[in-house]
């Protein structure tokens, strides 16, 4: 079966992760990317190894989100981000091929210990199932 894993973070942190620390997320320093970095490759290089692995990616500052809806005449309706109403974002994902749910369990609890500088706060690693088939009406 197929899974999307994401992971999660604020604005806040995408900040602290350049060097601009806030009480809701304090300053990382290199040590601290480079340990995150270099468990997220090692991570994704033996994901590939395995074979579960098909796609992976971190994602741009919610500085960059763009929300597109559409007005009541069908026109679109862009609101560019990033957004303080806004608490979490999706920071990254991985699209992962395992034989089952056990299995992307232990590997969302191992991206959950990924190494963060001290009092940087912590999200849910968030597993779903990718729907290959559709709803049906059985």
């Amino acid at each position: 079966m197929k899974y999307l894993v994401m992971v999660q973070g604020s604005h806040a942190d995408y900040e602290a992760m350049s060097g601009r620390g806030s009480a809701q997320s304090p300053a990382w320093d290199q040590e601290s990317l480079t340990a995150m970095f270099d468990f997220m490759n090692t991570l994704n290089e033996e994901l590939t190894e395995s074979g579960e692995m098909l796609d992976g990616q971190g994602l741009a500052d919610p500085g960059e989100t763009r929300f597109v809806t559409v007005d009541a005449d069908g026109r679109p309706v862009v609101t560019d981000g990033p957004y303080a109403a806004t608490t979490e974002v999706l920071a990254g994902y991985w699209v992962l091929e395992c034989a089952s749910l056990d299995r992307v369990t232990e590997i969302a609890a191992r991206v959950a210990r990924c190494p963060q500088p001290p009092g940087a706060p912590e999200y849910p690693v968030v597993i779903r199932r990718i729907d290959e088939t559709g709803p049906s009406l059985d």
